[in-house]
């Protein structure tokens, strides 16, 4: 490993009590802030509300340099509550947990020694004839670098931020009562089981020796497939902290942005295409669609990373799940409303108007399924036209109803390789895709 303690990286607090400080810095300065806010609101003869005071651009660059700052649980919760709650939360709490899905700064490289000291022992360096000490990738829970084995093997290895997994339930604990300040989320939106979740999940992705095992279960499920690549483990280098699998030498889809059509189409397609096969066919998804999270290799098969958030598809949601995009298909009202309650799209005690706001915009999302020909993602105005239409269940304080996990997770893949694919603005064929599956 070169001797490079270079000025980069900011150090990961690992102390619960250091940690604690930091939720303690998010919720004073909100304070303190919406304290000014409103007396100068009231100087000038206007009352603010609680959220108005509370969500400050100020307020907001705050509350995400912190939770950068803190990575780990904090925030991570930031990203799984976005993606829970969804257009339910206030736009500028929403804009908040959009930039927490970018990089995360990297740990300087003396907290990275610590690290692999800890884990592979002090001469842990004699494994290796490279370790690059520069991250090539970094996130919530831990960051990627290259290394080069002395047996030859190429690889990428994985290092957990220190403290993380240690600090999941009390960094749940604190972000939760940031959260329940006043004027944050809807009324009546239970955050308890929310929170039970993102630490079930949290607990999950911060064991390494649990994503390798979920990888070497993908690629055994996905066989020797033409389309896309799946690192190979590394057990004799991992640990629950460290994971090393192979480097595969390939480029972010990004860097495809602007180049030709057809191999934009053709990534999509077959990224369209997993996320239909691993619900109906494979039984297990990986359900953390970053773009980072793929990237194209020289052969044209697409490498297929970060294994943390994968999770089992049982029969029964599969074909719950089926029965709501067959309905979706033949443009079944009633059928999809059956299925809607189903999957948990909404139950009962959602009020009527909304239920049919969210059979509205599944009937828009399924037209480029249901509709021949080619869908031009880039051209696309379903998006907007979503938000729109979704516009009154957003800021309507009175609508608190979150799906269940599993279909929060299937959700979560869909909208995420939409998005992909109109990054990319491929176009596709949607309807020769589904149906191979309907």
């Amino acid at each position: 490993m070169p001797d490079d303690d270079g000025d980069y990286g900011k150090p990961v607090p690992s102390a619960r009590l250091a940690r604690l400080l930091g939720v303690g810095r998010i919720t004073g300065g909100m304070a303190g802030r919406a304290l000014a806010g409103g007396a100068a609101g009231l100087a000038t003869g206007r009352r603010a509300g609680m959220a108005e005071l509370l969500m400050t651009p100020a307020n907001a660059r705050a509350i995400t340099d912190e939770l950068s700052r803190m990575r780990g649980a904090a925030m991570k919760v930031g990203q799984l509550v976005s993606m829970e709650t969804g257009d339910l939360l206030p736009p500028e709490l929403a804009a908040i947990f959009a930039r927490l899905q970018a990089s995360a700064d990297p740990m300087p490289p003396r907290q990275l020694r610590e690290v692999l000291t800890r884990e592979w022992g002090p001469d842990w360096q004699r494994r290796f004839s490279r370790f690059d000490v520069r991250p090539i990738a970094s996130a919530s829970i831990g960051q990627v670098h290259r290394a080069i084995a002395r047996d030859g093997r190429d690889l990428a290895i994985k290092v957990q931020y220190p403290g993380v997994r240690d600090s999941i339930d009390s960094d749940l604990r604190n972000i939760g009562g940031v959260l329940r300040l006043p004027g944050l989320m809807p009324r009546g939106l239970d955050l308890a089981p929310l929170l039970e979740d993102a630490r079930r999940q949290l607990h999950q992705e911060a064991d390494y020796l649990r994503e390798g095992a979920q990888l070497a279960a993908y690629a055994n499920v996905l066989g020797d497939d033409p389309d896309f690549a799946v690192p190979r483990l590394h057990p004799d280098l991992s640990t629950r902290d460290i994971l090393a699998m192979d480097h595969l030498d390939s480029v972010p889809l990004g860097a495809l942005a602007d180049g030709p059509q057809e191999i934009r189409d053709e990534v999509a397609a077959k990224l369209i295409d997993l996320v239909l096969r691993e619900l109906f066919v494979l039984g297990l998804m990986q359900t953390d669609p970053n773009f980072g999270n793929y990237r194209r290799m020289a052969d044209g098969r697409i490498a297929l990373l970060d294994f943390g958030a994968t999770q089992t598809i049982s029969e029964n949601l599969a074909g719950r799940f089926h029965a709501l995009m067959v309905a979706g298909l033949e443009g079944d009202r009633e059928a999809a409303r059956a299925a809607a309650m189903d999957v948990g799209l909404f139950d009962t005690e959602v009020a009527p108007p909304h239920r049919e706001t969210i059979l509205d915009m599944f009937g828009m999302a399924m037209e480029p399924l249901s509709t021949p020909g080619i869908f031009d993602f880039g051209e696309s105005d379903l998006v907007a036209r979503l938000n729109r239409k979704g516009a009154d269940i957003g800021v309507s304080r009175d609508f608190a109803h979150v799906p269940p996990t599993e279909t929060l997770f299937v959700q979560r893949k869909v909208a995420g390789t939409y998005l992909i694919a109109a990054r990319l603005r491929a176009r596709v064929d949607l309807g020769a895709i589904v149906a191979r599956y309907r």
